[in-house]
């Protein structure tokens, strides 16, 4: 069969018209919420240090049960990490692609969580990981078990005999994502297998899930295989959201045939460097998937973001998925070095910034946490625990995002850039939003050259103020405006 391209390649993207619109949250299952309905199983204390190979007991059902929580916080889409059944707790492993791990509570309880989110209102995509598989794979252990007589020794990469899958101290003789022996990677270039995994994704899109991550899907280096799986997923529902997971340049990615929009890593290590250039934990982000991150001034940040932004078509720049950590970094919180004023700057940037935000979960409470596993830690639902300020100001931003249509898919336009002092403006026809942020720990009056007189609301205070090109605004230390139309 000769994959047939979604587009041609010189024809404008399309992507999903609610994406531009979307708060996303991505939710660690075995780490979000335990409903308990899920019993009989070796358990950490919730809270406990995050272990490698130790569960928490996270399940959907439980997710099911802090719906209300997410929604309350304006989030519209919740971006599962992996689900399906699995020897580890990240499930990245995967054992089944078309059953739930049972743990999580089995088909049935994503069938609930899929009902009882689109009942509010919010999307929910699932994490994809084609590149590779796991030990547990059925189709794998036929291999182990059967050598090259297995049937489906033609579905990896085997380069010798025996395959050795524990021992470290021989060679594995099949190619394994990043060398790790217990992620055998597909042999995408067999007919069987990548029929298999297209239709691993359109049997979940039929049952009602609203699109994909990919995870480390340049590591399938076959533009076809992309080019299929689009068409596939797009023909089940054509406002399927495809994010793949790309750290660097998409564009190959990016042409309208394959993906949507990429995870916005270039967006991360910006925000890092100008807010929290007081307090960056260097050897923490040296450890993390961030990497070096060096610090920059309002100017070089600005400029960083003009280029970002101009960076894909407009329309994949207004759905590219913008976050400020992930379950592969350390939280930026932490990389900040627990600097709650460099986060908020951060978190304001990311909800008036152009592209579809994401929460990590726990962020909008204070959730610390230093790069894999710790990262990962369980959501402490006692509320004494949560930094309310955070909280709130979280609600007043994705709040502010929903009611004004300049904040979603406006034009980014920088309007003054000075030491710590950073304002821009998001316009969209003749709506406009501008927001004043000082990184700086002095008040300063920040300056608003070539805006629209009138009059503006600040979104997080209330204030009321009459803006036109001559007028400063005062703007406390380590604070941000967002003045949006009153």
């Amino acid at each position: 069969m000769t994959p047939t391209p979604a587009q041609p390649q010189d024809a404008r993207p399309i992507t999903p018209a609610w994406v531009q619109d979307a708060v996303f949250y991505q939710i660690f299952p075995d780490r979000f919420a335990r409903s308990g309905r899920v019993t009989g199983l070796n358990l950490q204390p919730w809270g406990d240090t995050p272990h490698f190979h130790r569960y928490m007991g996270g399940d959907l059902w439980g997710v099911i049960e802090k719906l209300d929580h997410i929604a309350s916080l304006g989030v519209t889409a919740i971006y599962f990490c992996p689900v399906f059944q699995s020897a580890s707790n990240h499930r990245y492993h995967t054992h089944d692609y078309y059953n739930v791990d049972p743990m999580l509570g089995g088909n049935d309880a994503l069938r609930a969580l899929i009902d009882a989110s689109h009942a509010r209102g919010l999307k929910v995509v699932l994490d994809g990981v084609f590149n590779h598989a796991s030990r547990g794979f059925f189709q794998f252990n036929d291999l182990l078990e059967q050598g090259e007589a297995s049937a489906y020794r033609d579905w990896f990469h085997v380069d010798g005999w025996p395959l050795i899958a524990y021992d470290d101290s021989h060679p594995a003789n099949y190619a394994a994502w990043w060398g790790n022996r217990a992620l055998p990677k597909f042999n995408t270039n067999n007919p069987a297998v990548r029929d298999f995994l297209w239709d691993v994704a359109e049997y979940w899109m039929r049952q009602g899930i609203d699109g994909w991550r990919l995870d480390v899907p340049n590591e399938i280096d076959d533009d076809s295989f992309w080019q299929e799986f689009r068409r596939r997923v797009k023909a089940i529902n054509p406002e399927a959201y495809i994010v793949g997971e790309i750290w660097g340049d998409a564009h190959r990615w990016l042409a309208g045939d394959q993906f949507d929009a990429v995870m916005n890593y270039h967006f991360t290590r910006p925000c890092l460097a100008f807010f929290g250039a007081h307090t960056l934990d260097h050897p923490m982000n040296e450890r993390s998937g961030t990497g070096r991150v060096d610090v920059m001034d309002a100017a070089a940040f600005a400029h960083r973001m003009a280029e970002v932004s101009a960076m894909y078509h407009p329309d994949i720049v207004r759905a590219q998925l913008n976050l400020l950590d992930s379950h592969d970094t350390a939280r930026y919180l932490t990389a900040v070095g627990g600097d709650h004023t460099a986060y908020r700057l951060a978190l304001t940037f990311l909800m008036t910034y152009v592209g579809a935000p994401c929460i990590y979960y726990g962020d909008e409470i204070g959730l610390p946490g230093g790069p894999d596993p710790d990262c990962r830690r369980a959501f402490p639902w006692d509320e004494t625990e949560w930094d309310h300020e955070t909280l709130a100001l979280t609600r007043a931003l994705t709040a502010a995002r929903h009611a004004t249509p300049a904040l979603r898919s406006g034009d980014f336009r920088v309007l003054h850039a000075h030491g710590e002092e950073l304002v821009y403006a998001r316009a969209q026809g003749d709506s406009q939003a501008v927001i004043a942020m000082n990184a700086g720990h002095q008040p300063a009056d920040l300056p608003f050259p070539g805006v629209t007189k009138a009059r503006y609301r600040d979104a997080l205070t209330g204030e009321v103020f009459e803006l036109c090109p001559c007028q400063t605004v005062p703007v406390p230390a380590r604070r941000a405006r967002v003045l949006i139309p009153a």
